[in-house]
């Protein structure tokens, strides 16, 4: 089969024909439909830090139909169904495993980064971290649940969001992802900092109120009052570099609250006094739980999602290395995905 591959820190991924999978114990094999690209693929690629190994096929946000199934599987995973899963290999049979948290997982192998993942014509799935979708889901909308998930979680692990003043910084996928869960659960007003310009216009069609380009806190900070009249009470840091937790603190209000959503492999310093003084309650969330797969997937079957214009381009394999690397600049893009069957 054909899949995109990893082999050092800047080189393009390279498109190469590998084994197809075959399933273990409790586990499918997908015909891979959609696979998006995420910033975390982007990050893994820049800086070799030993989490991505050399040789692995990438990609963690994908959705596909169940062609194989292997042994001790329930019987509705079979032959045709439309599945998605969180990309962990995990033992099954712990507490985290059985309570849907597979992330904690003393065993937990991640998919696209650890192991073969979406970008790929094939992948294995476990089927105690997959979750079978509804056939009135499509592909797109399929692959899209799992960035949807990030923003889930994180809006979840926020004190309560409904009637407060909300700031996201960051306007990728996962700040977009934020913004329409806390319009979704009842946030007063939403303001996304973000520098590129289509980004920033793309909030407001996942629920933001006001977007403005990134700067300096001190300068920006006015009409981030203006338009929501006060401060934010709590902050959604959705980046992940160096720089921007503290930056996140210099917003936040007396008593305020920050998520810390970005995902940041590289040493970061702030001034915790900056932050003691306003008595910030400060929150780190990494991914997500299966139960936010559920309650995505069964808002989607009912029809109270629109979300598919987060998906702005679509390659097969003849373009996707290019357009994976384009994803580094500037771009008009919000989310690209692979089409493993497309030209």
């Amino acid at each position: 089969m054909r899949a995109a591959v990893f082999h050092k820190p800047g080189k393009p991924l390279t498109i190469e024909e590998v084994d197809d999978p075959t399933p273990k114990s409790g586990q499918v094999v997908i015909a891979v439909r959609r696979c998006g690209i995420c910033g975390t693929d982007l990050h893994a690629t820049e800086e070799h830090d030993g989490l991505l190994v050399p040789g692995t096929v990438m990609g963690h946000e994908f959705a596909g139909e169940i062609v194989e199934v292997g042994a001790n599987c329930a019987s509705d995973w079979k032959p045709g169904r439309k599945v998605t899963g969180l990309p962990s290999h995990s033992c099954g049979d712990c507490l985290p495993c059985k309570t849907g948290k597979p992330l904690q997982c003393a065993n937990n192998i991640i998919v696209g980064l650890q192991r073969a993942g979406g970008f790929a014509e094939y992948m294995t799935l476990d089927t105690h971290n997959s979750v079978l979708l509804p056939d009135s889901i499509d592909w797109v909308e399929g692959a899209l649940i799992e960035p949807l998930a990030v923003g889930l979680h994180a809006v979840n692990m926020s004190k309560d969001i409904r009637g407060k003043r909300v700031l996201i910084l960051g306007a990728g996928p996962v700040g977009l992802a934020v913004s329409f869960w806390c319009r979704f659960m009842g946030a007063f007003h939403i303001t996304v900092t973000e520098p590129e310009t289509l980004r920033r216009e793309s909030a407001t069609q996942f629920g933001a109120d006001f977007g403005l380009s990134a700067g300096i806190p001190a300068e920006v900070m006015p009409e981030i009052v203006r338009a929501a009249g006060g401060p934010p009470d709590v902050v959604f840091e959705c980046v992940g570099v160096p720089g921007m937790i503290a930056e996140a603190v210099e917003y936040s209000s007396q008593n305020g609250e920050i998520i810390v959503v970005g995902f940041c492999a590289r040493p970061d310093t702030l001034v915790p006094a900056a932050a003691m003084m306003k008595e910030l309650v400060v929150r780190f969330v990494v991914a997500y739980d299966k139960a936010d797969f559920d309650m995505i997937a069964g808002l989607m079957a009912r029809d109270k999602l629109d979300v598919t214009h987060m998906c702005t381009g679509t390659v097969g394999f003849d373009t996707f290395s290019e357009a994976f690397e384009s994803l580094r600049t500037p771009n008009d893009h919000c989310k690209i995905m692979l089409n493993p069957g497309g030209a």
